[in-house]
C-alpha cells in the first residue's frame, strides 16, 4: 500500500553514512572537515505534500474518469445507505446534484457515525471501481461526520415511498433524489427564461404581493389582516374600516398583470416571475393556493399575434436550452425505480419535442366549438358557444389539433373573460350576440391550459363602460370620486387618462409548465412546499 503523505514527511532523512559517523568517539581531522562541509551544505527539500482537492459535486465526480488514481479527493453529502462486510463499509452518498449516488469504500474502523441521513465529509482516493454500477469509487481514508442522524427515526428511507406520504414531510422531501432533480429543473428554467427576456430587452420587475383589488374579478382572493385581528371581536375594527391596518380591505394578489401595465408605461416591455395566491376550494391535481406565475407585458403593441409570438418563442427557447442538459437527460433516461410515479419517459420526451417544434397551431374559440360539436358524443359536457371549455374539451383540442405541439385558442366570448380585455375588431365581429375579445389560451396535451393572454383595453371610455356592465363600478363617474375608489381600481382607470398606448401581455403558470415537462402527475409534487385547500404544512 502506498505510504501516506504524512508518513513520508515525517521519516528521518539522514543517510546510513551519517548515522555511522555520529557513532564514532572522535572523528579525524579529515573527517571533521568532511562533516563541516556536510553541515553547511543545503539540505535536500522534503517531498511536497499532495494538495487536497477542492470539494466536488457528486455529479461532477461521476463524470470524472481519470486514468490514474487521484488522491486527496474531497466530497460532501448525505448518507443514503450503508452496507457492510466484516472489514469494509460501502456507503451510498448523495448531495442533490445527481439521481445516482456515489459509492464510497470505507474501512470499518472509520465508519463510526455513518448512518442513513448523516451529513459527512469524505476524503480519499478516486480510483477505478471493479464493480459495474459506476466506473470509479472513492476509497476513503478520512471521515468527518458534520451532522449526525438517527437512522431509526429518519423518515426518508431508500425503499419506495409514495408521493402522498412524502407530501406529509415537505421539509425533508427535497432530499429525495427525484425532488432534488425537480429543484434543479426549476433553477435551470428560471435561468433560461431570465436570459431570454434579457435578450429581448424586457425589464424584469417586482410587482407587489399585497393589492387593493381582485385582478380577475372572480372573488377567489385571500383577505389580508394582522395576526391580532379577530372578526367581530369587541374593540377590533373591521378589515375595510378607516381604522384598519391599511385603512381599507386588501388582498394577496391573484395576478400581477394590472401593476405590470403601470410599469410598462415607464420602461416599455416588462416581465416578472412572482408568487400569486388563489382561495379556490379545488382539490384537483392542477390547482394550488400559492403558485408562481410568469407574466409579461408589451407596450405599443396593437396585434395579438405579437403577444402569442412572444409566448411561443419563449417556451421554445426554454425547451431548446434545457433539452440537452444533464437534468433533462436524467429525467428522460431514469430507471423505473425513480420514475414509477411520473409519466412514461417516452411521453415526457414527446412533450419536449413538441415544445421545440415551430409554428404552433392557432384556432379561434368558434372554430374549436365547431370541432368539438363534430365529436360531441364523446363528451360529458356538450360544447356550447358562449360557455367555457371544459377540461375534456381542452384535452381533445390539444391532442387532435396540436398533436404533440401546444395550441393557441383565441377570441373567446366577452362575457366569460376578464373586464380588461379588448373587444375583437374587424371582420367577423359585427354580430352583437357573439362579441368576442382579443385573448388566447395556450393548451398542451394532457395538462390543458398552461398560459393565457390578451390585448388590454387601452381607451378610457370603453374600459369604464365594461367595468360598469360587470358591476365592478356603479357608474363611469364613480372612479373620479376621491371617497369611492371603485373597488381599488381607480388607479387602473387613471392609466388610460394620460397617454396609454395599445398594449398586451400574457401569464404562464410556471409550476404547471414544470409539471408538464417533468412528467410529474400533480402540481403538488413540483412545488417544494405545496399549499392547497385544507393543507398548508410547515
Amino acid at each position: 500500500m502506498r505510504p501516506s503523505v504524512l508518513g513520508s514527511a515525517m521519516r528521518p532523512s539522514a543517510s546510513p553514512l551519517v548515522s555511522r559517523i555520529s557513532m564514532l568517539s572522535r572523528p579525524s581531522h579529515s573527517s571533521r572537515r568532511c562533516l563541516s562541509h556536510q553541515a553547511t551544505a543545503t539540505p535536500a527539500p522534503a517531498p511536497a505534500p499532495i494538495p487536497v482537492q477542492p470539494a466536488r459535486a457528486i455529479s461532477q465526480l461521476l463524470k470524472w474518469k481519470p486514468e490514474q488514481n487521484v488522491d486527496n479527493v474531497v466530497v460532501h453529502g448525505y448518507v443514503r445507505s450503508v452496507r457492510g462486510l466484516k472489514a469494509w463499509r460501502f456507503v451510498s452518498l448523495a448531495d442533490g446534484s445527481s439521481l445516482d449516488p456515489l459509492q464510497a469504500v470505507i474501512e470499518s474502523g472509520l465508519a463510526e457515525g455513518l448512518t442513513v441521513g448523516a451529513a459527512v465529509r469524505l476524503t480519499g482516493s478516486w480510483v477505478a471501481s471493479p464493480g459495474a454500477a459506476q466506473s470509479h469509487e472513492l476509497q476513503v481514508r478520512e471521515v468527518k461526520v458534520l451532522g449526525s442522524s438517527d437512522a431509526k427515526t429518519f423518515p426518508i428511507q431508500k425503499k419506495y415511498q409514495t408521493p402522498e406520504y412524502l407530501r406529509t414531510l415537505p421539509h425533508l422531501r427535497p432530499r429525495t433524489p427525484l425532488n432534488a432533480l425537480l429543484l434543479r429543473l426549476r433553477s435551470e428554467a428560471v435561468t433560461s427564461l431570465t436570459q431570454f427576456f434579457a435578450r429581448q430587452d424586457f425589464v424584469q420587475t417586482h410587482p407587489p404581493i399585497i393589492t387593493s383589488s381582485d385582478c380577475e374579478g372572480a372573488g377567489e382572493v385571500f383577505t389580508l389582516n394582522p395576526a391580532n385581528y379577530t372578526a367581530g371581536q369587541p374593540g377590533k375594527e373591521s378589515a375595510d374600516s378607516q381604522d384598519s391596518f391599511f385603512r381599507s380591505k386588501k388582498y394577496l394578489t391573484v395576478s400581477t398583470q394590472l401593476h405590470l401595465e403601470a410599469l410598462a408605461q415607464s420602461v416599455g416591455n416588462v416581465w416578472t416571475l412572482s408568487p400569486v395566491f388563489r382561495a379556490e376550494q379545488s382539490d384537483t391535481s392542477r390547482h394550488l393556493s400559492e403558485f408562481y406565475m410568469l407574466e409579461a407585458e408589451m407596450s405599443f403593441v396593437d396585434d395579438m399575434n405579437s403577444v402569442m409570438d412572444l409566448a411561443e418563442d419563449m417556451m421554445r427557447q426554454l425547451g431548446t436550452d434545457l433539452y440537452q442538459s444533464d437534468t433533462v437527460k436524467s429525467l428522460l433516461t431514469r430507471t423505473p425505480h425513480f420514475g414509477q410515479d411520473l409519466a412514461p419517459a417516452e411521453e415526457v420526451d414527446r412533450r419536449w419535442q413538441g415544445l421545440m417544434q415551430p409554428d404552433w397551431p392557432r384556432i379561434t374559440y368558434t372554430e374549436a366549438i365547431d370541432i368539438l360539436k363534430q365529436h360531441e358524443d364523446k363528451f360529458e359536457h356538450k360544447p356550447v358557444w358562449g360557455a367555457g371549455l371544459q377540461s375534456e374539451h381542452e384535452k381533445f383540442i390539444a391532442s387532435t389539433v396540436g398533436k404533440d405541439r401546444p395550441v393557441f385558442v383565441t377570441n373567446y366570448p366577452r362575457d366569460i373573460k376578464a373586464f380588461y380585455m379588448r373587444p375583437t375588431r374587424g371582420p367577423g365581429s359585427e354580430d352583437p350576440s357573439r362579441v368576442t375579445v382579443d385573448c388566447f389560451d395556450l393548451l398542451v396535451p394532457e395538462l390543458c391550459e398552461i398560459a393565457g393572454g390578451s390585448m388590454r383595453e387601452h381607451q378610457l371610455e370603453p374600459l369604464l363602460d365594461i367595468m360598469t356592465r360587470q358591476g365592478i363600478i356603479k357608474s363611469p363617474s364613480e372612479t373620479a370620486s376621491e371617497d369611492d375608489s371603485g373597488n381599488g381600481l381607480q388607479w387602473y382607470a387613471d392609466l388610460r387618462r394620460w397617454g396609454c398606448p395599445p398594449h398586451g401581455g400574457f401569464g404562464l403558470g410556471f409550476d404547471r409548465l414544470l409539471s408538464y415537462l417533468s412528467g410529474v402527475q400533480t402540481v403538488r409534487d413540483i412545488v417544494s412546499f405545496p399549499r392547497w385547500y385544507g393543507r398548508c404544512d410547515c
